[in-house]
């Protein structure tokens, strides 16, 4: 019943904040800017990407993965559009890069960029047209697939608290096999140290 009400939280929460506002920066010329984000596997990322004008620069845009893999790129960005599906749970990037000629002046670009992944990014009205489906149906159809990535995230979460656990307890078991260990070592030198003092004091006579 908790996780009922959990879920329900969670998609009501997610509903009210449906609207995903974009991310603006200032690019200085010859500077490199990046954004980094971690994606499980096979989600839906798509990004809208617009640069205020600036003659002379010529400013570079790549998205890749942590791996080295080109997911997307444009030497010459001004305005547009990339989409790519997760292949695996990593870490990627998405990088300005702006260069102007030697010895001429620049300006400050400003970047716009608006990323979606998920539910988020797919068209649900191409979808109604190709499927014609009735409004209903298309929200019917969002909620489904909403609630799928929730219980997606779910899994994940509990998969990592699993994997975590599982390192705490090796970890614990290491530190409890390394202790144990270190004091059977300090006792066997311990005793060793008493036998041969003994043995030393008795060949001095300094004791029977």
């Amino acid at each position: 019943m908790n996780f009922v009400a959990t879920l329900l939280c969670v998609l009501l929460a997610l509903l009210a904040t449906d609207g995903v506002e974009c991310i603006s920066f200032m690019l200085p010329p010859n500077v490199k800017k990046c954004l980094k984000e971690e994606i499980h596997k096979d989600v839906l990322v798509t990004g809208d990407y617009k640069l205020s004008e600036a003659p002379g620069h010529k400013t570079l845009l790549h998205v890749g993965d942590s791996k080295g893999h080109t997911l997307y790129t444009k030497e010459e960005a001004q305005e547009g559009k990339f989409a790519f599906t997760t292949d695996d749970y990593d870490t990627f990037d998405i990088c300005f890069t702006t260069k102007l000629p030697p010895g001429m002046r620049g300006v400050e670009r400003e970047v716009t960029l608006d990323v979606k992944r998920g539910v988020e990014a797919k068209s649900y009205e191409e979808l109604a047209k190709s499927e014609k489906l009735k409004p209903m149906e298309i929200e019917l159809r969002r909620l489904e697939d909403l609630s799928e990535a929730i219980l997606n995230d779910f899994a994940y979460m509990k998969e990592r608290e699993e994997q975590m656990r599982d390192t705490n307890e090796s970890t614990n078991s290491r530190v409890l096999y390394f202790s144990i260990f270190s004091m059977v070592c300090l006792l066997s030198l311990a005793t060793w140290q008493v036998f041969y003092l003994r043995r030393y004091f008795k060949s001095k006579k300094l004791i029977e």
